[in-house]
């Protein structure tokens, strides 16, 4: 028996055109979107690594598939070298994020259009490095959250939309009382409520921030520091006035005004809070405006949890941070440990001296 000569018939396949490379690009963008969504990053997310992704297909010129390690060392080295390292980094996570989704999910389709072997520019040799301390937030103090909160409470008697009003208060509060995020805020149901756990009830926070763009990290976030009187108060007295239905699954904690195209009510933008909070700082806490925004509450919060007495680990559970020196970059505590500890160094060295002194 003789063995017969096998080839290959993709050598007889015409060269892709253009436009099918082209129409093929678009196709393994909008399934990188898709694929992005379906793990739950939400749509900011997505958004950002895509303009990431079009800034550099704009520099580049080609399909990005194209691109080797010689290019993304002059792109990072030249073209993007005084940028901003968060901009540096947050541009790179993207273009290895999208290579890894050319590996798992178009690596033999390309070879098959194009002859090229799916490899990513980014090598440990020119990575970017995340090397910038993150910048410090020194939060307000406790008696300037109170003055805050307090003119903002007097402000919803007289308002002229109670509902929007009342809940970008109780946003902001929620963030102050247990470090959520604005995003993990907007993005509950009502039915994510959960009284009948702990002591005072718990949120489960299904969207919370996972770390290196691994998608979302749920936790459970328990109402305690008046959170729990913050939420029943608005559950029982403003919720009704947006006619959302309770019923309903997939009811959003915080509605908002506007409506879907089934009637139900939508989840207003994370823009909606900040720019809300940024209007009662400027209002009612003048030596605070342009500067206070979600993210100082949340360092306001974990500050005073543990000035309180809570421990570096609870608080760390409390935040969802992955890490604990990210959560002790939170914590800035209006204490004097650090003079405390000088001045009984200064004391201990006294009194090795006591007695040898004539």
């Amino acid at each position: 028996m003789a063995l017969a000569v096998v080839r290959d018939l993709r050598e007889y396949r015409a060269p892709a055109s253009e436009e099918e490379l082209a129409q093929f690009e678009t196709d393994v963008l909008a399934g990188f979107v898709l694929a992005r969504a379906s793990a739950g990053l939400v749509d900011s997310t997505i958004r950002n690594d895509t303009n990431h992704l079009d800034l550099i297909r704009d520099w580049f010129g080609r399909p990005l598939w194209e691109m080797q390690p010689p290019d993304a060392d002059v792109y990072f080295g030249k073209v993007l070298r005084d940028a901003k390292p968060s901009t540096r980094t947050g541009r790179a996570g993207a273009l290895a994020v999208f290579f890894q989704f050319l590996e798992l999910r178009h690596k033999v389709e390309l070879h098959n259009l194009t002859g090229r072997v799916v490899e990513c520019p980014l090598d440990e040799m020119n990575r970017p490095r995340a090397s910038v301390e993150p910048q410090l937030r020194i939060p307000p103090s406790e008696a300037e959250i109170e003055e805050l909160f307090a003119g903002w409470r007097e402000e919803l008697i007289s308002c002229r939309k109670f509902g929007p009003a009342a809940r970008n208060y109780a946003v902001a509060r929620l963030a102050a009382d247990v470090g959520l995020r604005i995003n993990e805020a907007r993005m509950l149901d009502l039915d994510d409520v959960r009284w009948e756990l702990g002591r005072f009830g718990k949120l489960n926070v299904r969207h919370g921030k996972g770390s290196r763009r691994r998608g979302p990290k749920p936790r459970l976030v328990p109402l305690i520091n008046g959170a729990d009187r913050n939420l029943r108060w608005f559950i029982e007295d403003v919720w009704g006035h947006f006619d959302a239905d309770h019923t309903r699954p997939g009811a959003p904690l915080f509605p908002s005004e506007r409506k879907n195209q089934d009637g139900s009510c939508a989840r207003a933008t994370a823009d909606v809070y900040r720019r809300a909070l940024a209007g009662a700082a400027t209002q009612h806490l003048p030596t605070w405006a342009g500067k206070l925004t979600p993210h100082v509450l949340r360092h306001f919060c974990a500050s005073q949890l543990y000035l309180a007495g809570m421990t570096l680990f609870a608080v760390q559970e409390l935040l969802g941070h992955t890490w604990t020196g990210t959560t002790a970059r939170y914590i800035h505590v209006h204490g004097t440990h650090v003079e405390d500890a000088w001045v009984a160094g200064q004391q201990r060295a006294t009194d090795r001296w006591k007695g040898l002194a004539r």
